[in-house]
């Protein structure tokens, strides 16, 4: 649910036109329940008659090519110049932890906001009513340290390249993206109309996934790790050593913090304060078919694709993975990290 903006907040215009979007979107998910409730009874009756996948597909298709547009045209024109750190994260990754991570490290840990779209641009969002815009100045004017934090799901060739500003890349494993997505995409974009899994690990394991095949994004940021101003980060690093990656990228981002800095930054970024401010993240039912009260932030495991994926699964999307990232020629070392 969309929110007013406390008097005299700084991005109240954001707000309002988040608020706008939303509760027009709202309005019209009321008008299509009927409809949501027919479809769900066709894609019950698919389920049953086995062509779940090749239905599931031509509905979600538009969907999909909703979010290529929007990462085709998200930079055009743009150069990069010394105030901008790219946070470039594969869906469901852990891009809010890393983007609050770099924005509090360019606050030194004083970080404030009602909704971190508000201060940080999601270029590539297809609603951009619902972010503060690329060509806005204030989040970089405002910022103690003058940096300003950029969120993109978009794969490497998307993304300009500039040596004078700063790129935090982040990958996640592959099984448990599917399983997070899973529940993310079930709440605000497909709601009930979310397929059975065995069809959702099929679209998510195939060339029409949303954001592309995993290993694409994989493979090209890979290829950029070893370039001076840009720090690859995993799901894993970001969990098994908070405070080491807040170095690094405060390192990367050149921001000298103090010991009590850093740990400010670690508290605030920590899984349990992060989840208390879930709203402040999550971008709300953003289509006529999105289940209302949904999380951005959900358990911060890893390792326990298990919860929802057999075995056979999991043995699947890791060949694939492989497989994928193989005919790219990356050496992307995929068993040592997520194997």
């Amino acid at each position: 649910m969309a929110t007013t903006a406390p008097p005299g907040y700084e991005f109240a215009d954001v707000t309002e036109r988040r608020r706008r979007t939303l509760a027009n979107m709202a309005r019209l998910r009321g008008r299509m329940r009927p409809v949501t409730w027919l479809l769900r009874r066709v894609f019950d009756l698919s389920k049953v008659l086995g062509f779940e996948y090749p239905l599931f597909r031509r509905f979600f298709k538009p969907m999909v090519g909703m979010f290529d547009t929007a990462i085709d045209k998200a930079f055009a024109g743009y150069t990069p110049t010394g105030h901008d750190v790219f946070v470039c994260s594969y869906f469901k990754s852990g891009t809010n932890w890393a983007m609050h991570t770099a924005y509090q490290v360019a606050e030194h840990g004083e970080g404030q906001f009602e909704d971190i779209l508000d201060v940080v641009p999601w270029v590539d969002c297809p609603d951009q009513e619902t972010t503060v815009w690329l060509n806005d100045p204030r989040p970089q004017q405002r910022s103690r340290s003058g940096l300003r934090v950029i969120k993109t799901h978009a794969r490497a060739q998307f993304v300009p390249y500039n040596d004078k500003a700063r790129y935090i890349c982040v990958v996640r494993d592959p099984k448990e993206v599917i399983v997070s997505g899973y529940h993310f995409f079930g709440s605000m974009l497909l709601g009930s109309l979310i397929p059975s899994v065995d069809t959702w690990v099929r679209h998510c394991t195939s060339e029409d996934a949303v954001f592309h095949p995993w290993y694409e994004f994989t493979a090209g940021y890979w290829a950029w790790r070893q370039r001076p101003n840009v720090l690859f980060l995993t799901y894993n690093d970001l969990q098994d050593d908070p405070t080491g990656t807040i170095r690094r990228v405060a390192d990367l981002m050149g921001v000298t913090l103090t010991d009590a800095e850093i740990e400010r930054v670690r508290e605030l970024c920590s899984f349990e304060h992060m989840k208390a401010i879930d709203h402040k993240f999550y971008p709300g039912e953003v289509s006529p078919f999105a289940r209302p009260g949904g999380q951005m932030i959900r358990s911060g495991r890893r390792g326990n694709s298990g919860e929802m994926l057999s075995p056979a699964q999991q043995a699947h999307i890791d060949a694939w993975a492989k497989a994928g990232l193989a005919r790219l020629g990356s050496d992307f070392p995929y068993e040592r990290t997520f194997g």
